[in-house]
């Protein structure tokens, strides 16, 4: 009882202080908030609550809840966010009637009547989340003559080019390859792990402008590349395993002068593309070395390291850019795995999402890309079992489009935060209230603030001695667009 009384003793304090601060409001200089939340109890979806106006006030108070803004101080310039186009999404997508094809296109690319993706990664060959192994040329073919993509020219070069349009016909693509063909390989295995052999480098090399030149043909733009997706894996699905040292060498003496002598200088090479755990040690071991870090535009990383039962590891992001502060950081590849049709809508899906998007912008990244965009009612197609969720799922017996939590917890930061945008300084002064705040060209600033308690929460956001009351629900993600 105690409790309670001393509880609304510090509501209505805070209240009366907020009260007393709206009298003082200058009318020339008001900022609005438009508030947009996704919440599971109010059964909320990217939706619009209200505009808020702010007032002059220029103390907070220890005993309220605040969110603080540095306009001034700015950071890191966005790339842009968004999802992996593989095999499995592009094969589930031309599954669906053509009504939700549409439908489906526009929710994730459309930047006004969907959540704005303006970037993708799509593969080299197959992955697992393909339906079978391939690659693009024959057996032995070293000067790569018959090298071809019309395995890719069925359904996923048409299902990135209907992405390409639905985002006003410009989208980031990068690429990234999970095996070479099993001839170039020491175990002549597109699976299990392997290394590439030494004789076959410039071949691989020259795949990957083959591989661009091919996609460029037929329409889609290759911005970037990363050297192998998960270097240090030996998965049961395709991989390849890459030492630091054995990568900085291949994008020193192959990838990157082969690019530059094909023409293609300004495709971007990223490295690691694995775990946030051994990041610092790639980048160290690989920016020691200026004539390979000279081609590099960054380090790509993953969010599986809690694997070994630890917890994600954002701080090592953070160590990365404070070490080299000259190159990018880029989320390339995060899902959540063992699918389970009855776990489709797990609230604590899409809070893993905020939560790491939140940290990782902190931390540097400029942009952030999630896995499969599309995946059918048992997490695949995959070739080797390694179903997964993803943010929309196409149930293929009952014709039904799903949308999980996790497309609107990406939504609340790919809708509002677009290319160009540079984060800026916040804080919050309560752990449970994760946040972080960027300013787009066109000035307005996106706030994502993601309530992680049980309960709902009242608190201000506060910038240039100015503030506005709001209300967030336990468990729910709000973004502000401030202008």
């Amino acid at each position: 009882m105690r409790k309670r009384i001393l509880l609304l003793t510090i509501t209505l304090i805070y209240s009366n202080f907020y009260i007393n601060a709206k009298g003082a409001t200058d009318s020339n200089s008001a900022k609005t908030a438009k508030q947009y939340t996704t919440s599971e109890a109010e059964n909320l979806r990217l939706s619009y609550v209200g505009e808020l106006q702010f007032v002059s006030y220029e103390q907070p108070i220890e005993i309220g809840t605040s969110i603080c803004i540095n306009q001034n101080k700015k950071f890191q310039t966005i790339l842009g966010i968004g999802g992996a186009l593989t095999d499995a999404s592009a094969e589930t997508f031309f599954k669906m009637p053509v009504s939700k094809q549409k439908d489906f296109m526009k929710s994730y690319y459309n930047p006004i009547g969907g959540i704005g993706y303006t970037l993708a990664r799509t593969s080299i060959n197959s992955c697992d989340f393909s339906s079978e192994s391939y690659t693009y040329v024959a057996d032995k073919d070293v000067a790569l003559k018959t090298f071809n993509i019309s395995h890719d020219l069925k359904y996923r070069v048409p299902f990135i080019k209907k992405a390409i349009d639905e985002a006003g016909g410009k989208l980031v693509i990068y690429a990234s390859p999970w095996s070479p063909p099993a001839w170039m390989k020491d175990n002549n295995d597109m699976l299990h792990g392997g290394k590439l052999l030494r004789e076959y480098n410039q071949t691989w090399a020259n795949y990957f402008v083959k591989f661009i030149q091919e996609y460029e043909k037929n329409g889609i733009p290759i911005w970037g590349l990363t050297v192998q997706n998960e270097p240090m894996a030996i998965q049961t699905w395709e991989s390849c395993f890459y030492s630091a040292i054995e990568e900085k060498n291949f994008v020193k003496f192959f990838l990157g002068p082969t690019l530059h002598k094909s023409g293609m200088g300004n495709k971007k090479i990223i490295v690691w593309d694995h775990n946030r755990d051994l990041m610092f040690q790639r980048a160290n071991d690989t920016y020691i070395d200026k004539e390979a870090a000279k081609y590099i535009w960054g380090v790509g990383f993953h969010w599986y390291e809690d694997w070994s039962t630890g917890i994600q590891q954002f701080e090592n992001v953070q160590r990365v850019n404070e070490a080299f502060p000259d190159k990018n950081l880029l989320f390339t590849e995060g899902c959540i795995g063992n699918f389970k049709l009855n776990k489709i809508n797990d609230w604590s899906h899409g809070e893993h999402y905020g939560r790491s998007m939140i940290n990782d912008f902190n931390n540097g990244t400029v942009g952030w890309t999630d896995w499969n965009i599309l995946l059918d009612e048992q997490g695949g197609p995959n070739h080797v079992h390694n179903f997964c969720f993803a943010p929309v799922h196409y149930n293929t017996k009952t014709d039904e489009l799903i949308y999980t939590n996790e497309f609107y917890y990406i939504g609340h930061f790919s809708k509002f935060i677009k290319p160009g945008a540079r984060r800026i300084s916040v804080a919050s002064n309560r752990s449970f209230l994760l946040t972080t705040a960027f300013q787009n060209v066109d000035g307005k600033i996106a706030v994502v603030v993601m309530n992680q308690g049980d309960s709902g929460e009242t608190f201000l956001i506060w910038m240039d001695g100015k503030s506005t009351k709001s209300t967030i629900p336990g468990r729910s993600i709000s973004t502000f667009v401030i202008e």
